[in-house]
């Protein structure tokens, strides 16, 4: 279980460093105003952010997932991993099970990481220094809600956060599992490495298609009363606002952005997670070879006895 830990902390710096600018245009796109968008499209958001706050914009908020998403990433693979042997048989039913229940665990983390998160890239929108900072950082942001709301505020989307992640994981570690045993992603493969990167991209790509509309409402709600003024009271509310105004499209926003994320994020993550598993793996097999073959010659020689011709 400790090799699941190590692995998904080091998976998780890569994705956060890879995907991090899509996730501000996605945070971006999902939470502007319709009747005054400053955005009409994933590549004008680019080329908006890059021009109006410089490169930095859109790495606004790294902090959060920096600190947040390493260790999330480790208890998802740590847990996912002690669930499957828990349940014995690696059967693609016991994949979706064992990442739906790390998906779960991990929202505790996940929840205020990705409040602070969009809180982060939401300020100084159009702004290349902003004039008043309401948030330091990341920390800064979780103690100033902390204090104002208490521990409601920094768990603001939870539910949603619950209801995107626990399938959302499932999906993820399913679609892995069936991609790598069609692919036939075996060690001696001399194709393997770009074999793991589709499937761990295209694994992503099935997660964030299954769960997107929930994740379109959360980021709506955790973005809700940064000014002081709540626009909803709850989900339903939020989802009733969102459909009168915008229609079903709604649903549908900051997705570009999600998946050309997705892809380069999931695979490099899974790619990691894998090969590092393995080399960890194949490590600890020789050195449990040299230690039985030290073991038998270290062994004193017992004497033969001889027939006796008694």
């Amino acid at each position: 279980m400790a090799l699941d830990f190590a692995a998904g902390c080091i998976g998780g710096a890569a994705g956060v460093l890879v995907g991090h600018p899509f996730d501000t245009v996605k945070v971006r796109l999902q939470v502007q105003n319709v009747d005054k968008p400053l955005y009409r499209g994933t590549y004008h958001c680019f080329q908006s952010i890059i021009r109006q706050e410089s490169m930095l914009g859109l790495y606004k908020g790294i902090g959060s997932p920096m600190m947040g998403l390493t260790f999330i990433n480790a208890i998802v693979f740590g847990v996912q991993g002690n669930a499957m042997r828990k349940l014995g048989r690696d059967t693609p039913l016991n994949q979706f099970l064992a990442g739906a229940s790390a998906g779960t665990i991990q929202c505790v983390i996940c929840c205020p990481m990705e409040l602070a998160k969009t809180r982060m890239q939401m300020q100084g929108t159009g702004e290349k220094k902003s004039k008043r900072k309401l948030y330091k950082n990341s920390l800064d942001c979780l103690v100033r809600i902390y204090k104002k709301e208490g521990i409601r505020g920094i768990n603001r989307g939870m539910v949603t956060t619950l209801m995107r992640e626990t399938p959302g994981f499932g999906v993820y570690f399913l679609a892995y599992d069936v991609l790598t045993r069609s692919l036939g992603c075996e060690p001696e493969d001399p194709y393997m490495i770009p074999k793991l990167l589709f499937a761990g991209g295209m694994s992503g790509i099935a997660s964030w298609l299954s769960t997107y509309p929930v994740d379109v409402i959360k980021s709506r709600l955790q973005a809700d009363g940064v000014g002081g003024v709540h626009q909803y009271s709850g989900i339903m509310d939020c989802v009733r606002q969102s459909l009168k105004k915008e229609g079903w499209r709604v649903f549908t926003r900051g997705l570009t952005s999600t998946l050309l994320r997705a892809f380069p994020v999931n695979a490099t993550t899974f790619a990691t997670v894998t090969l590092f598993l393995l080399y960890m793996r194949e490590g600890e097999e020789c050195s449990i070879q040299d230690s039985e073959l030290q073991s038998v010659q270290l062994q004193p020689l017992q004497p033969q006895t001889q027939p006796t011709s008694m």
